[in-house]
């Protein structure tokens, strides 16, 4: 595979982020990134060693869970698949009014999306999910959200 076919199949792997593909294959990808598992750890090193803005950029580029870019039809077929497989797009008016309400507090305390990596989950784990973390700190929940982020690219690699 070429640098162009590698971005190509995993430059979306990490949400509107081709940057971290685009490092990976810069760092080198061996024998040792032949697995889910080695390419995982050699992507989300790459997010640990980023800048912290780029790391801000990547949070922010995720969608709001179960909020208008879903409602709209707007998501990556990634995040699409991912939110309707926790139940998302089955969501009453009622659980689509709270999710906006937890989205907005969230963004309001943090300055960025709430990310949770929802494979294995449904709408009522993630509402508990926002309930908790809405307690941390900007720094823990920071930190989380590019665990969760890991999470996720991990979930998508072991689909392709």
């Amino acid at each position: 595979m070429n640098n162009v076919q590698f971005i190509g199949t995993f430059g979306e792997v990490y949400e509107h982020s081709p940057w971290v593909a685009e490092r990976a294959w810069e760092f080198g990808i061996t024998k040792e990134h032949d697995t889910v598992e080695g390419l995982a750890t050699l992507m989300a090193r790459i997010v640990k060693e980023a800048e912290q803005p780029l790391k801000l950029e990547l949070i922010a580029a995720h969608p709001d869970l179960a909020g208008k870019a879903a409602i709209k039809g707007k998501l990556t077929a990634a995040s699409n698949s991912e939110q309707s497989g926790a139940g998302l797009d089955e969501c009453s008016r009622e659980e689509f009014a709270v999710f906006e309400k937890y989205n907005a507090a969230y963004k309001s305390k943090f300055g960025f999306p709430f990310i949770m990596a929802v494979k294995n989950s449904n709408r009522h784990d993630i509402l508990a999910g926002f309930e908790r973390r809405l307690q941390n700190s900007i720094e823990q929940e920071f930190e989380t959200a590019l665990a969760e982020i890991d999470k996720i690219a991990f979930f998508r690699l072991a689909g392709i």
